[in-house]
């Protein structure tokens, strides 16, 4: 006789319009979300000259970002020396935010190119800072198989985009 298991639930309102939204998006969902220059409901951080930062809705960890640039491009080779630098510039930028709005102890940051290398979205490139809390994996992804996400994404948002680099720069000295 099997057992009988219950479905666990997580709940993650956020991800909903998501996934009512996702099967009618044609092309790609970052230069959509872009070009609709509705950056709150978007959870776009900021912009730049050449490139543009973005809360992911379906966060590793509270507070991940992605950094890509304006120009939809799969590669590093596809963009300009200026592109290049604003973008790292952003990435930088992004990671002092994260640092000084949530605290965390470190950070991940890195690149998926190609669906073999875990890029969920292939086309345009995008570089992922997740930050890092010593302890925040627990037994809940090891036993539960559930990730615990521990504050909003609006909330992330507007604690992001009120954060000025004189206000961090201020407080470092």
């Amino acid at each position: 006789m099997k057992k009988n298991r219950s479905m666990e639930r997580l709940w993650a309102p956020w991800r909903a319009r998501y996934i009512q939204h996702i099967g009618r998006i044609k092309g790609c969902v970052f230069c959509k979300r872009l070009g609709e220059r509705r950056d709150a409901k978007n959870f776009i951080v900021t912009r730049t000259r050449y490139s543009f930062a973005v809360l992911n809705i379906f966060p590793y960890n509270n507070g991940h970002v992605m950094v890509m640039p304006k120009r939809h491009t799969n590669s590093f080779r596809g963009m300009t020396q200026a592109e290049k630098c604003d973008l790292l510039d952003l990435i930088d930028d992004m990671k002092g935010r994260l640092s000084y709005t949530l605290r965390p102890d470190g950070f991940n940051i890195g690149i998926n190119l190609g669906a073999a290398g875990g890029a969920g979205v292939r086309g345009h490139i995008h570089v992922h800072i997740v930050p890092r809390w010593v302890g925040d994996t627990n037994f809940m992804p090891v036993l539960a198989g559930t990730k615990v996400v521990s504050e909003s994404l609006e909330s992330v948002y507007r604690r992001l985009t009120q954060c000025s680099t004189d206000k961090r720069s201020k407080k470092r000295k």
